[in-house]
């Protein structure tokens, strides 16, 4: 199993976009707090429809309970910063995809943390900033579970 971890979203709707995502592909949800909203958010239980019950989620009251949590996997900030490419990667069952928050992203604490060997980015044209969260979620995870050989998928 993957592990996919929100740092701060902020943005209810690509959360719930994520829940079903990963009741989809089989990851497990880190949701790291504070949240930008309520988890009783309609708009979160929109976008998630009725996949609330089928992904595995995990809410942790900041980055170093996170940390605690997933002791011992490797871990991989997707961000802009990003020195390797997503698909440049050999991915293994365990590893987590860090992705920040909507508005600000990943902190610089958290970079200098985990180092550049560990920040992969998404290509894409030199004039934009980024995409948006649950797109590259999307992405990145796809990616990781297909080098995996879409384990558990049909």
């Amino acid at each position: 199993m993957l592990h996919i971890a929100l740092y701060e979203p902020r943005i209810a709707p690509n959360t719930g976009n994520i829940i079903r995502l990963t009741a989809n592909n089989g990851c497990k949800l880190h949701l790291i707090e504070p949240l930008g909203f309520e988890l009783e958010n309609k708009q979160l239980r929109r976008a998630g429809l009725d996949y609330h019950d089928l992904t595995n989620v995990t809410l942790h009251a900041n980055f170093e309970e996170f940390l605690t949590t997933i002791d011992g996997k490797r871990i991989f900030a997707c961000t802009t910063r990003g020195g390797a490419r997503y698909d440049q990667v050999d991915y293994q069952i365990d590893d987590v995809l860090l992705f920040g928050s909507e508005t600000s992203g990943l902190p610089d604490t958290i970079h200098q943390r985990l180092g550049p060997d560990q920040a992969i980015r998404i290509p894409m044209q030199a004039d934009n900033r980024s995409l948006n969260l649950s797109n590259a979620v999307a992405i990145v995870s796809y990616e990781a579970w297909r080098q995996l050989g879409f384990t558990g998928g049909q």
